[in-house]
């Protein structure tokens, strides 16, 4: 038997596959998309159209596709060891020497890892690793959980209900019972008359309202994007987040970073947390720690926190795959290449910077209301014809303009009213410019 037809597949996926975060009806109706294969910044779809992927997968792809260094390091580890688990007092080289890694390029309060397949299992584990120390503190009252509005931090109970978008947790009955939360400094859709650094501030405020009213007494920890990348590339202003930290010192409230989008190079170092002097109790990763090439995430943990764990007897938290050893030998051939590359400093210093000016470019664009970003990062707000107050509930022109967009041949996101890119860290200039060409034809169409 021969490999089956495009449309033998298509109807074999409507049959039997459930996607995740998908209109079923819509998409089976339209057919289903079909990517057949990867090459650099660039997927093939199932008609051959080569398209620029400037989404990188689901902001995970940094090295690009067909990465050879990471497919020959899966390679040899699946055939010296394909798997064993980290449970019974075993272990296995590949994680163990990944976890070394993390902890010397981390802040340097975090050395202890626990690691698991993704970043909303990287957000279960540290809710249940805050929920153990607060009760072997002493102090079981401290359970309630600060997140904000647009937020994302996964999609397991605990996980959404810390998630600030309510398409993800309504049709759920979430948030669960202790899950709060606090405003976000998305300065445009407030519509507020402030700066964006004074709106920050107000932000600030307000959240501290919330902390006293809740009483921290009571609140075990907040989790915080640096950017907020699903809820809608919300760049945080000047001093926002290094005021979070401190709310949160002042009111022993632990201060946990997901930095599931925005580690590892995005924002041209290799931990926001660092670059914001952050020093974060708890610290989740995912995505671009293997380029998206295999599952994985981690729970980066504070050493008083995790001696505290540790010392208090066994530990009854783990997966299956928790240290899967073909995984962590992907993340550490991901990482020597990110290394190897110099990709973090070349998105600080070359390619960030000209994403940047490109994408502040399409500000004059009719369509575009706002632009924001940061390095290898961006959002692009859009408005119809009649300008922004003609906006209307379920528009949706975030969704219109990334098929357009995708006509045009380049994958952005579709968020609301607003597009997101965040392509592989090995784009070129000349890639750039193409990316944004093909925004540009796409708005051009949208506007018209």
């Amino acid at each position: 038997m021969g490999r089956p037809t495009l449309e033998e597949l298509r109807q074999k996926d409507a049959a039997h596959h459930i996607h995740p975060f998908t209109d079923h009806a819509q998409m089976h109706r339209e057919g289903t998309r079909w990517i057949k294969s990867g090459d650099g910044c660039f997927v093939i779809d199932g008609e051959d159209r080569r398209l620029l992927d400037g989404l990188a997968g689901l902001w995970c792809v940094n090295v690009g596709y067909n990465c050879a260094a990471i497919v020959k390091a899966v390679h040899r580890q699946m055939e010296e060891l394909p798997y064993y688990p980290s449970f019974f007092n075993s272990t296995t080289e590949p994680p163990v020497l990944l976890a070394e890694w993390l902890a010397k390029q981390a802040p340097p309060n975090l050395n202890r890892i626990i690691f698991s397949n993704s970043g909303s299992e990287a957000t279960e584990t540290a809710l249940k690793i805050i929920r153990a120390y607060w009760k072997r503190r002493g102090r079981p009252a401290k359970r309630k959980v600060l997140s904000r509005e647009f937020a994302y931090h996964g999609v397991t109970l605990g996980a959404t209900s810390l998630t600030g978008l309510p398409t993800c947790y309504e049709p759920f009955d979430l948030p669960l019972e202790g899950f709060i939360h606090a405003p976000a400094p998305y300065a445009w859709h407030a519509r507020t008359e402030l700066g964006s650094e004074d709106f920050g501030q107000e932000t600030l405020a307000r959240t501290a309202e919330i902390m006293d009213r809740e009483g921290p007494e009571t609140i075990a920890a907040m989790f915080v994007e640096p950017v907020q990348g699903a809820g809608g590339v919300i760049i945080p202003p000047p001093g926002y987040l290094a005021g979070l930290r401190r709310l949160c010192r002042e009111r022993e409230i632990l201060f946990v970073a997901d930095e599931v989008i925005t580690a590892f190079g995005r924002l041209g170092c290799w931990f926001a947390s660092e670059r914001e002097d952050l020093v974060p109790d708890l610290l989740n990763v995912a995505k671009g720690i293997t380029s998206g090439y295999l599952p994985l995430g981690a729970t980066l943990v504070s050493d008083e926190i995790a001696n505290l764990i540790q010392e208090s007897g066994y530990f009854a938290h783990g997966y299956t795959y928790t240290g899967h050893p073909v995984c962590a030998a992907a993340a550490l051939a991901n990482l020597q290449v990110i290394e190897d590359l110099g990709l973090v400093e070349r998105v600080r210093d070359d390619i960030g910077p000209y994403f940047q000016k490109k994408l502040s470019g399409l500000a004059s664009h009719p369509a575009v209301g706002e632009v924001r970003g940061d390095h290898l990062i961006g959002g692009i707000e859009l408005m119809p014809a009649g300008g922004r107050d003609a906006l209307q509930p379920g528009m949706l022109l975030g969704l219109q303009a990334a098929e357009l967009i995708r006509e045009e041949g380049a994958i952005v996101r579709g968020i609301r009213n607003l597009i997101a890119l965040a392509p592989p860290l090995i784009i070129t200039h000349a890639e750039t410019d193409q990316l944004f060409d093909a925004v540009g034809r796409g708005l051009d169409r949208l506007w018209g």
